[in-house]
């Protein structure tokens, strides 16, 4: 059993700011509470001029709808959520109450000829902010980033307050929410409310870049950009410049909000065995005058559906057929829930999956920061991201080895629109992440609904991936076919597979859940008894020797059609035990090396 050189932690309760953590990570004492998570937020669009808000605010839990007109209750650390004890707080908030915060602050950001934008990594779930006492906007939506131009509502003076407001229902309401609850049991795991993800000021010029994305037309050669422009004028233009180290291997400028193809020389391809990634320069000018220059990085990377020599639908990658296995990956953390304690916390479980011989992960009803994916884009590995289900109610019947089936969600019309706009803002914020390769928009029945028409909407927001329309789900048929690219089953703890004969024809036939193999360590545990497994084991011999015999079983079914494979899952999560590594990532289950050396089977 590896055990790292970290110190392993004791049972014993350990404090901060007066608070009581059940488990610590590696990292948890390294957080400067005055100034967390101070990395760039956005690797996908890189600007020099911002300014980070993370750090010490006020805040208060008061009845909705009241006012924190008599102050503030104490500082609690951004961005980490309330019930967190990394934020200092570890308080619940509950759908009868909000979630107050302020700071005050001296604004460092250049203002002349120049606009200031307000943008919140993520906030769960009603996020409402005033600047300098005035209300600039409301956000709906626990997931997306979202932004305000504050330019207007700034003061003079450097001194500048932000309050904000968050209500967030938890599974009390429809919208999404993953796997948190208000009362945690089984899979089911602490609620989290309020800012979780960084909070950032920028400065821009009046016309500016917004965003950009890319795509690859594999057959030409060309990188295509889709950069979004702010702006009122006409006329203006986008350069794109690609380098590869210091050599500039294809450039195109074209007019502003339209797209730019790039042709590439020699183009280099991105895979989970050659993670190649280029730098970007994205220029906006007015005639020959530079606006501005942002940074951005791009993969030359294709992802398709084909059948393979043996005449089975597959994952082709760059025009090779690929399998894909991967953990489920809940991204939960003991000390700060949904947000990871450092940068590179949040970068160490995607290294050591890579470490244990996987080439893909699927994020589990969650949705990371944008740094998250950048990771998995420069270390390789292929990504199926789910939405984060919410609205539950609906049951699933059985048939074994073919498919599971029953009735979709009725949902009300205010549910359905929650959940197409999130929809909409994630596949739009992160189809830009070339590591993304299967959208997942519904789990196990979770809250589905509507199959066929949220398969057409995703389709419509990005044809440049796969779709699995519902993983281990209900399937909407379409003749023989299923809606989306993707048959996906689960089942525990063994692995099976859909029935080839039936669907293999149409689909990409996958296994998305299996395992589940739990072993509680003491000392390791969110709760000191009644852990809980799919399969629960003593010792790391029984455990090593029921995943190999997984493994076994799984690699059969390779040859009759099976094309991926998600196990359960990265870690342990709350009083789940399924994880390869325990809860506080101080203990790998089973050594790397000879997990790696067990996967390789898989992709001979």
């Amino acid at each position: 059993m590896k055990r790292f050189f970290f110190l392993i932690l004791l049972a014993s309760s350990l404090s901060v700011l007066g608070q009581e953590a059940r488990l610590k990570t590696p990292w948890t004492d390294a957080v400067n509470a005055d100034a967390p998570h101070t990395e760039y937020p956005r690797p996908q669009l890189v600007r020099s001029a911002w300014q980070n808000l993370n750090g010490q605010w006020d805040y208060a839990i008061l009845p909705k709808g009241s006012l924190p007109e008599t102050g503030f209750a104490g500082k609690i650390t951004v961005p980490f959520p309330v019930e967190s004890y990394l934020s200092g707080v570890q308080k619940e908030v509950g759908a009868e109450n909000e979630l107050w915060y302020e700071k005050s602050f001296d604004l460092s950001l250049d203002r002349k000829n120049k606009r200031t934008i307000l943008h919140f990594g993520a906030s769960d779930w009603e996020t409402e902010v005033w600047v300098n006492g005035v209300s600039v906007g409301t956000h709906q939506g626990g997931f997306d980033g979202f932004s305000f131009d504050i330019t207007d509502q700034l003061a003079k003076s450097k001194s500048q307050t932000i309050r904000v407001r968050v209500w967030d229902p938890s599974d009390v309401g429809p919208q999404p929410r993953g796997k948190q609850v208000k009362a945690p049991r089984g899979i089911w795991y602490t609620p989290v409310t309020g800012i979780w993800q960084t909070v950032w000021l920028e400065s821009v010029p009046v016309d500016h870049i917004v965003s950009s994305y890319s795509s690859t037309d594999w057959q030409n050669g060309v990188q295509v950009f889709y950069p979004k422009v702010a702006t009122s004028k006409e006329g203006l233009e986008v350069e794109v410049v690609i380098k590869s180290g210091e050599t500039i291997v294809g450039t195109f400028k074209g007019k502003a909000n339209q797209p730019i193809p790039v042709k590439i020389t020699d183009p280099n391809a991105w895979s989970p065995d050659s993670p190649f990634l280029y730098d970007v320069s994205i220029q906006l000018f007015e005639g020959k005058k530079l606006i501005e220059s942002v940074q951005s990085y791009a993969a030359y990377r294709d992802i398709q559906m084909a059948k393979s020599s043996d005449g089975h639908q597959r994952m082709f990658l760059n025009g090779k057929p690929l399998f894909h296995y991967g953990p489920l990956d809940q991204g939960w953390w003991p000390d700060g829930l949904y947000t990871a304690p450092t940068d590179e916390a949040l970068r160490f479980d995607i290294e050591k999956t890579k470490e244990m011989g996987f080439n893909m992960i699927r994020k589990h009803v969650k949705v990371e920061p944008a740094r998250w994916y950048y990771h998995a884009d420069r270390l390789g590995l292929l990504v199926w991201q789910d939405m984060p289900s919410g609205d539950m109610g609906n049951r699933w019947e059985v048939r074994p080895g073919v498919i599971r089936e029953g009735v979709e969600k009725v949902r009300t019309a205010e549910s359905e629109e929650i959940f197409k706009k999130e929809w909409q803002e994630i596949i739009q914020e992160f189809k830009f992440f070339p590591s993304i390769v299967v959208w997942v928009p519904f789990n196990e029945a979770w809250g589905q609904f509507k199959t066929g028409e949220i398969v057409e909407l995703t389709r419509k927001l990005d044809n440049t991936r796969l779709i699995n329309s519902a993983s281990g789900g209900n399937f909407e048929m379409n003749g023989n076919t299923v809606v989306g690219d993707i048959l996906d089953l689960h089942n525990y703890p063994d692995p099976v597979m859909p029935n080839p004969k039936i669907f293999g024809a149409n689909s990409i036939l996958v296994l998305g859940e299996f395992g589940g193999l739990g072993l509680p360590l003491e000392g390791h545990t969110w709760q000191l008894k009644d852990n809980w497994g799919y399969q629960s084991f003593s010792t790391e011999e029984e455990l090593k020797a029921r995943y190999s015999a997984l493994i076994d079983d799984l690699a059969k079914y390779i040859p009759r059609g099976l094309a991926a494979a998600v196990y359960t899952q990265t870690t342990d999560v709350e009083i789940e035990t399924n994880g390869l590594m325990t809860y506080d990532r101080q203990v790998i289950k089973i050594a790397l090396d000879e997990l790696k050396k067990l996967h390789e089977k898989l992709y001979r």
